[in-house]
C-alpha cells in the first residue's frame, strides 16, 4: 500500500511517500481502507520534533482518519465489512479519566497513524461515522471534535444558556462554535480577520472581537457579558492570551487550555487571579473514545456538518502540511486518500 513516512523532527520537508506492506487485522482488530484524514497542529509539532519523546524512526503520521471497514479479525463484534468508521485519538483511552497508560500511545506519533491507504485498529478504538457526513467531514472529529467536546461539556460542564469564548478560527474553535450553538450556548469568537469574523457570525456566533483592533480584548469580553465574564474559554495558546483568558472568565469559570500555537514556554499565570476568582485552569488532552461516541451521536442528532476549509489530494500531503502551517485556514484541513 501507499503511505507517508515522517521521522519526528525531520520537518515537513521530511514527509516521504513510500510503499508499505498492507496491514493485517489480528484478533479484535479492524482493517480500514482510508478515505480521508484531517491535519492538526500536533502534526506540525511532530514534524518539528516538539511532540514529546518519540522514537527516532519513520512513522506513518496523522491521527485523524475516516474510512471503510474491509476486514475484521477474530473476536470482532462491533463492526463488519462495509461499515464507515473513524478512529479515536488514543487507542487505549476508552472511557473514564485519563491515565499515563491510557494516553501513552496516540496514532501518528508513538504508533503508526492514518496517512496511508489502509490502517488497522482495535475495534474498541473505532466509532461509526454519523450517517449524514462524508469522509472528509467525518475525519475532522477525532482530535478537534473530541477536544472541543471534552473542553466544553466534560471539563467545563456547560449547559444551555452558558457562554463560551473561542479564540481564533482554527479547527477546534470552529467545531466548538458549531457544537456550542447546537447545545444552546452563547458564543463569542475572536480573530484578527474581519472576513473570518463575518463567517463565524454566519455560523451563529453571538458576538465577535477583532483582537488586532482591540488588543485588550478581555475588556470587551467583560463588556459583552455585563462585567461578569464567560463561563468558559477555549484557550489555544496564542501569544499573551492566557492571562487575558483568565480575566475574561467569570468567577468559578473554566479556562480550558487545548494547545500552544506560539509554543509552550514562558507563559506566566497570576495565581491570585485564579484564587480570588475561584477559576479553574485545566489542560485538555483530546479525549476518550467514549467522548467520541457521545460527540458522534450529538453531531448525528443535530445534523452538524463540520467546516472543511480545503481538501488536498493524497499526493499533495506535504502541501497540506504547509497550508496548515501558514495559519490561513478557517476550520479543518483535509487530505483525501481515496476518492
Amino acid at each position: 500500500m501507499q503511505a507517508y513516512h515522517l521521522v519526528s523532527g525531520a520537518q515537513v520537508a521530511g514527509l516521504e511517500r513510500v510503499e508499505r506492506p498492507a496491514p493485517i487485522a489480528g484478533p479484535n482488530e479492524v482493517l480500514v481502507r482510508t478515505h480521508a484524514v484531517s491535519l492538526n497542529y500536533r502534526d506540525l509539532m511532530f514534524a518539528r520534533g516538539q511532540y514529546g519523546a518519540i522514537a527516532n524512526r519513520p512513522t506513518i503520521p496523522v491521527a485523524d482518519g475516516a474510512g471503510e471497514v474491509i476486514a475484521i479479525g477474530s473476536g470482532v463484534t462491533r463492526f463488519k465489512p462495509g461499515d464507515r468508521v473513524i478512529n479515536a485519538y488514543f487507542p487505549d483511552w476508552i472511557d473514564g479519566r485519563p491515565t499515563p497508560v491510557k494516553t501513552r500511545d496516540s496514532f501518528g506519533a508513538q504508533i503508526d497513524g492514518v496517512l496511508a491507504e489502509q490502517f488497522v485498529a482495535n475495534e474498541d478504538a473505532l466509532v461509526a461515522i454519523p450517517s449524514h457526513l462524508d469522509y472528509a467531514e467525518a475525519a475532522t472529529l477525532s482530535c478537534a471534535g473530541i477536544t472541543a467536546w471534552n473542553a466544553m461539556f466534560v471539563e467545563a460542564a456547560l449547559k444551555p444558556g452558558d457562554s463560551v469564548l473561542l479564540l481564533g478560527t482554527g479547527g477546534v474553535s470552529i467545531l466548538a462554535l458549531q457544537l456550542a450553538k447546537a447545545a444552546g450556548l452563547r458564543a463569542i469568537v475572536t480573530s484578527s480577520s474581519n472576513d473570518k469574523l463575518e463567517r463565524v457570525r454566519a455560523l451563529g456566533a453571538d458576538a465577535t472581537i477583532n483582537y488586532r483592533d482591540t488588543p485588550e480584548w478581555q475588556n470587551e469580553v467583560l463588556r459583552l457579558t455585563g462585567g461578569i465574564g464567560v463561563d468558559a474559554v477555549i484557550e489555544v495558546g496564542g501569544e499573551g492570551t492566557l492571562a487575558r483568558s483568565i480575566q475574561s472568565t467569570r468567577m468559578g469559570g473554566t479556562v480550558a487550555v487545548i494547545g500552544g500555537v506560539t509554543g509552550f514556554g514562558g507563559t506566566e499565570v497570576d495565581p491570585l487571579a485564579l484564587i480570588v476568582g475561584v477559576k479553574h485552569l485545566t489542560g485538555i488532552f483530546v479525549g476518550s473514545r467514549a467522548m467520541l461516541d457521545a460527540l458522534a451521536q450529538f453531531v448525528e442528532v443535530n445534523r452538524i456538518a463540520p467546516v472543511v476549509d480545503r481538501v488536498f489530494d493524497f499526493e499533495q500531503a506535504r502541501e497540506a502540511y504547509e497550508y496548515l502551517d501558514a495559519g490561513k485556514h478557517f476550520g479543518k484541513v483535509v487530505v483525501r486518500v481515496r476518492s
